[in-house]
């Protein structure tokens, strides 16, 4: 599976343009046996920050996502921010005129944006850790 690029578990960072992104991924991996079930459409993106360290996703990890549109609440989520051309992984919520983006540090805010700024690109479906050397 190729790891497509890297996404923010922190501050969100900028989406690639169309001058800097590249259809050449990163690296490639292997995904381990025990992840059965519909293997469609996913991808893989390298976690930079700690603002979902409490829910075991750290600075380095490989994350597993899946493409989706459209997602439930308290999923964790690849977030498109259009206004700032930005992408974040968080936990998404839907309140009553907004979209909460969740970090799971209690050290880091929850970002606020309007329904019609957030694009869900894809959600968790793994999250894979080298330990050790």
């Amino acid at each position: 599976m190729p790891v497509l690029g890297t996404i923010a578990a922190g501050q969100p960072i900028p989406v690639p343009s169309a001058d800097t992104w590249t259809a050449t991924p990163e690296e490639t991996i292997e995904l381990p046996g025990y992840l059965g079930g519909d293997l469609t459409n996913i991808y893989a993106l390298k976690v930079k920050g700690t603002s979902m360290i409490d829910a075991l996703i750290d600075n380095g990890d490989i994350v597993i996502m899946q493409s989706a549109n459209t997602v439930a609440d308290g999923e964790t989520v690849a977030i498109w921010l259009k206004d700032r051309q930005e992408v974040t992984l968080k936990k998404i919520y839907h309140e009553a005129d907004r979209i909460r983006l969740q970090p799971a540090n209690t050290l880091m805010q929850p970002i606020y944006s309007k329904p019609e700024n957030v694009e869900v690109q894809g959600k968790l479906i793994a999250v894979l850790r080298k330990v050790g050397d």
